[in-house]
């Protein structure tokens, strides 16, 4: 029985932690979202930015082998985040440019590898869009995996914590550039998440503050 006291009180303990934890967001919207966004028919989420970094360096870390994770990632993220907002197209006011094409048409502009020099309203021009999403993912592992799946089978699913991330979602307008949105969320990752896994949780976190959200 005190075994089970035990383990009940790590596991709340555990849970408001990771509560508090997740809670940490900020918001921002410009005087002209409303006006702005409800002539916008179509927007394009841009490969997001992503960096992946270590609490302690593995002993068999590579430079080279960690960027291009950082690079698969980005692409995942904006895939997913893709997913998300295709399958619950009918809840938002505009259509989400597939990414595959916005893709093609920043690599056809050579300007797929250059995304942080280009301006959001020359990004907009080449994709042919009224506004772009454009996304940063830090990632930071804070635990061994062994570590983790041990920590889930003993206490239970999402536990395991390997890591913590920070989202930044900037919604910008075609026409000028100018920021009409930002939501910024930090997140606790366990062994068991994977892109669309990250996109599903921080887009209900965003739910009703997305600027193309329709009201109901």
């Amino acid at each position: 029985m005190r075994k089970f006291i035990l383990l009940l009180t790590c596991l709340l303990s555990t849970t408001f932690m990771f509560a508090q934890f997740e809670s940490s967001k900020q918001i921002f919207e410009s005087p002209k979202l409303e006006q702005l966004t409800a002539a916008h028919k179509t927007v394009a989420i841009l490969p997001f930015k992503a960096s992946i970094s270590y609490k302690r360096l593995p002993k068999n870390f590579d430079a080279q082998t960690n960027k291009e994770e950082e690079r698969k990632l980005g692409s995942n993220l904006q895939s997913g985040m893709y997913t998300y907002l295709l399958r619950k197209s009918e809840d938002y006011s505009v259509v989400v440019q597939d990414v595959e094409r916005t893709n093609v048409l920043l690599k056809q502009s050579e300007v797929y590898d250059k995304i942080g020099e280009m301006t959001p309203d020359a990004l907009a021009k080449i994709l042919g869009v009224d506004a772009v999403i454009k996304c940063g993912y830090a990632y930071e592992k804070t635990s061994s995996e062994g570590l983790a799946i041990a920590k889930t089978l003993l206490i239970g699913f999402g536990t395991g914590k390997v890591a913590s991330g920070e989202m930044t979602m900037n919604v910008y307008n075609g026409t000028d550039g100018d920021l009409l949105w930002r939501f910024y969320k930090e997140m606790n990752e366990d062994v068991m998440s994977s892109a669309n896994a990250v996109m599903e949780r921080m887009m209900r976190k965003v739910g009703r503050n997305f600027p193309y959200q329709i009201k109901k």
